[in-house]
């Protein structure tokens, strides 16, 4: 099997992918093509058939195994394969493992550091709160610690969602120790919390799509609704660091544009931005430099980086 995170510019491909995605288009003049989206556990490939209709390719349709034949190239940075051939493979002749991509990190041991930072929490309406998620609820677990971050872009991946939380919940740490205006018990449990709708917004792999109340609501709202209703369980609960704590869920990608309710009003809002989309932009300036191996130069222009990017130079080569 010829793993997609190896493969190069020029090179022609023979090996089995899991189909992600598919969809019929047409060009500006008319001309019918497949986009496609093939998967593998080292990340996901970019797939064109100019001639859906020609000799070689075969009925297949997103979430099948398909064998496929092509050759690689590069638009905007990006590799793309142009499929020649493609025929369907049962799905009793794969190893779904070897097609689900996944963290590279042990998801049992990013979980245990996550509840590292849980355990220092101090506030008892807070500690409940977070207990009663990442504790006692054994459904929310399983699928919490399994979940992908996203479709694509960062952390589109098995424990990603796990990552990227651990990884925000990091930097916040890391915030409320140099700077004591932060209060570590409602940026942590902020931080925990922040994505957690994502479970509900995109569904499970393989599929790892917009489900309706992704589409509809988001996971912005979806995670502060949650919020509210364990929060109403909670005999006591303070008002007042309800809304702070749903403050800094509905406001944590910091602006309007990008899909925020409100603007942050407190430090710790802010302050969970800046961690989401440090950890968000880091990430994903690393998958796309994993997925460019073995380019030096100029990748392209890339829109969700916004500008044309390149590897940085070794400083100290080996």
């Amino acid at each position: 099997m010829k793993y997609i995170k190896d493969i190069t510019e020029g090179e022609r491909v023979q090996s089995v992918y899991l189909c992600k995605y598919k969809q019929s288009a047409v060009t500006k003049n008319g001309k019918a093509y497949d986009n496609v989206i093939l998967q593998d556990k080292t990340g996901v490939l970019d797939a064109k058939i100019w001639e859906p209709n020609s000799m070689g390719i075969e009925d297949f349709d997103s979430l099948d195994y398909v064998e496929v034949m092509g050759e690689v190239t590069v638009f905007n940075g990006t590799k793309q394969l142009n499929i020649k051939r493609i025929r369907k493979i049962e799905a009793k002749d794969c190893n779904p493992a070897d097609y689900l991509p996944a963290s590279s990190r042990d998801i049992e041991q990013m979980y245990c550091e996550l509840m590292g930072y849980a355990a220092k929490i101090r506030n008892p309406y807070m500690k409940k709160l977070v207990d009663s998620f990442f504790v006692e609820d054994q459904e929310f677990i399983n699928r919490f610690k399994k979940h992908s971050a996203a479709k694509t872009v960062h952390h589109g991946f098995i424990g990603g969602l796990l990552e990227h939380t651990l990884g925000v919940t990091k930097i916040c740490s890391y915030f409320t120790e140099n700077y004591k205006v932060l209060q570590y018990d409602l940026l942590i449990p902020a931080a925990m919390f922040h994505d957690i709708g994502k479970v509900w917004e995109i569904s499970a792999f393989p599929e790892n799509d917009y489900t309706d109340d992704g589409q509809l609501l988001g996971h912005i709202v979806i995670g502060s609704e949650l919020i509210g209703e364990h929060i109403r369980k909670i005999e006591g609960f303070p008002q007042k660091l309800a809304s702070e704590l749903k403050h800094c869920i509905l406001a944590h990608h910091g602006e309007l544009e990008f899909g925020s309710p409100k603007k942050p009003a407190l430090v710790e809002a802010m302050a969970l931005n800046f961690a989401d989309v440090a950890d968000d932009k880091l990430e994903m300036m690393t998958e796309i430099l994993d997925n460019a191996a073995g380019n030096d130069g100029w990748l392209g222009f890339n829109r969700f980086a916004d500008s044309n990017l390149r590897r940085t130079s070794q400083i100290n080569p080996e």
